[in-house]
């Protein structure tokens, strides 16, 4: 009689190392994005361009991860997660070294064109693999522990890139930033599985117009949509102007501003894996709206904050960093959650590229709004504030409305 053993089962990687992997990947596209503005004054100087041109830099980040969204919509889910992450952030890697050795201010415009397009597509499938691979009733609480990497790059990553910069040069870090990304790659080819589950059901659409039209015509995913589109207004209107408000308006230096994002990014990478667990286990929308009712507090005070004591403006500031990203756990959480698996990845991507909208109108709105007034002060903020209330509690309702799909 021949003794047969049982095939070994697959390699199956942690769920805390997945999680870890995905807020790395979250933690460098987000860096890439955000340390071009403290590094603005340098790029003027140095390629010789006008404050407009720098703008574009900046807008064409946003524009290409706004297109090339819509564009790998129709087409991402029909290939493994791990592939489709791999090949991407390869993509975002090779634009991110490519904006080190840009020469010229074309070249680095080009550049930074090439890792918008991956980076809009990352922010898609990091959303979906959590959703494939973390049950509803613990997904907030790995969005909570994935979301954090924002907080890590306000934090840590933006001084360090411009401790590097001042250091060495602005290549620095891009190219610091490059080298944690190809360090990555590595990690993620031999560390995560092949993420398949998405496709296990057969149903994956494969005609590109077909998948759009799945999206927008189904009423929930639209709702969905709108919800994102809402829950920005209500909290990106008033972002781009707190740092000058606070200086213009309430008397901080350039050196005391940083103060406003690291103690607010401090209490964030603490509390945001706590908002998860509550929303896992009191609900998402109930979690959701009390959030947003305590960020209706916090916005006002900011938007009609008085010349008061650095400290008070702080507790100001840090009150709507930790309410305003807490609310955006479940909120992201219920977003992922109103699709299946297989068709999940094309409506994040289109997700993401509805999102970048909502940013450039969100800081659009608020700069037709916002006057300079003789003393150098800025005016009209409490409107910018007002808008942003309203619109919050348009996101309370909607967030009630979605409907989730445990799977």
């Amino acid at each position: 009689m021949v003794k047969t053993t049982a095939p070994p089962e697959p390699p199956v990687i942690k769920e805390k190392v997945l999680l870890f992997i995905l807020a790395v990947v979250q933690f460098t596209h987000i860096l890439d994005f955000m340390i071009i503005m403290p590094l603005g004054s340098q790029f003027m100087r140095i390629f010789d361009i006008s404050p407009r041109q720098f703008s574009l830099i900046v807008s064409a980040y946003a524009g290409s991860a706004f297109v090339m969204g819509l564009f790998s919509a129709m087409f991402i889910d029909r290939f493994d997660r791990k592939q489709a992450l791999l090949y991407t952030y390869i993509g975002f890697t090779v634009g991110t070294l490519a904006c080190a050795i840009a020469p010229s201010y074309p070249v680095f415009l080009a550049a930074r064109s090439i890792t918008g397009a991956f980076g809009g597509i990352l922010g898609a499938l990091v959303l979906s693999i959590i959703g494939d691979t973390v049950p509803l009733k613990r997904r907030a609480s790995a969005m909570g522990m994935v979301m954090t990497a924002f907080s890590v790059a306000s934090v840590i990553g933006v001084p360090a890139g411009i401790y590097l910069a001042a250091e060495f040069s602005w290549r620095a870090p891009f190219l610091a930033v490059g080298a944690i990304a190809a360090g990555l790659t590595f990690c993620i080819f031999f560390f995560m599985p092949a993420l398949r589950k998405h496709l296990e059901s057969g149903q994956v659409q494969r005609h590109p117009f077909r998948v759009m039209a799945a999206i927008f015509s189904d009423a929930n995913q639209r709702r969905a949509l709108f919800f994102t589109v809402i829950l920005m207004l209500g909290h990106f209107t008033i972002i781009p102007f707190i740092a000058p408000y606070m200086q213009l308006n309430i008397g901080f230096s350039d050196y005391q501003v940083t103060y406003i994002y690291f103690i607010g990014g401090m209490l964030t990478v603490f509390l945001l894996p706590f908002f998860g667990r509550l929303a896992d286990r009191h609900g998402h929308a109930k979690v959701f709206s009390i959030s947003s009712l305590f960020a209706l507090a916090s916005i006002f005070a900011i938007t009609n904050l008085p010349a008061v004591p650095m400290a008070l403006a702080l507790c100001a500031t840090s009150s709507f960093f930790v309410v305003a990203s807490g609310r955006n756990v479940p909120a992201m959480t219920m977003v992922t959650s109103v699709v299946r698996p297989e068709n999940r990845g094309s409506f994040m991507s289109v997700r993401s590229s509805v999102q970048e909208m909502a940013l450039a109108l969100s800081s659009i709105l608020a700069g037709l709004i916002i006057t300079e007034n003789g003393d150098g002060s800025l005016g009209n903020y409490p409107y910018v504030g007002y808008i942003a209330i309203f619109m919050s509690l348009v996101a309370i309702a909607l967030a009630w409305r979605l409907k989730l799909v445990d799977a």
